[in-house]
């Protein structure tokens, strides 16, 4: 277990303020037209990704998330100028300006890509851990996805298989309340639309 010191939260602070101001920048810019197609962005949420990246290996463990993607690539270690070179579409973006908003991408820095799909990076995380389980490579994998993906039937039929072969992969659901743009009252029952704050990991031995 990683301590958590005075140095820990003031990193998470800076980083934090730089990945919103990072958003807030991209959010102008996309009104002005200057970045095309969709733009979601993680504000809100930083916390999450900075508490995850506290308890990875960078270099080492893999990410991988949906659609809201621009920020964490920027914590694996992706310059932010590539970041920002995709989203205008140029060739010096992380994805030579072919991915855009979505699809971000550092197989260097082991981050495996935001996908438009909803639910469709599920099973290619589980795949990912399964590959680092076959080869026998101490790696862990951290799947990110939003509310709207847990009503996908791929997340349950990957957490059957996660389960069963003991993957070495942390599924994390970040609920803002919205599947994309509808209530999640509105798309699940009331037994389930509450909290849906939670993280499931399978058997990790490290």
């Amino acid at each position: 277990m990683k301590q958590i010191t005075k140095e820990t939260y003031l990193n998470w602070y800076e980083n934090m303020t730089f990945w919103r101001k990072f958003e807030d920048k991209l959010a102008a810019v996309y009104i002005q037209q200057k970045v095309r197609g969709f733009l979601h962005l993680y504000n809100g949420q930083e916390a999450v990704l900075a508490g995850s990246l506290h308890a990875m290996e960078i270099g080492k463990d893999r990410m991988i998330t949906a659609y809201r993607n621009h920020v964490q690539p920027i914590g694996m270690g992706v310059d932010p100028k590539r970041i920002m070179a995709e989203l205008f579409g140029k060739a010096t973006g992380t994805s030579q300006g072919l991915g855009g908003s979505m699809h971000i991408f550092s197989k260097e820095h082991k981050f495996h890509g935001g996908h438009g799909i909803v639910g469709g990076q599920i099973p290619l995380g589980a795949g990912m851990a399964y590959g680092d389980k076959y080869f026998n490579r101490d790696n862990v994998t951290l799947c990110f996805m939003g509310d709207g993906a847990v009503r996908q039937g791929s997340l349950h039929e990957t957490l059957n298989l996660a389960t069963l072969w003991k993957l070495p992969v942390v599924f994390v659901v970040e609920n803002n309340g919205y599947a994309m743009g509808t209530s999640v009252a509105r798309t699940a029952s009331h037994k389930f639309s509450g909290n849906w704050d939670w993280v499931m990991k399978c058997p990790v031995d490290r």
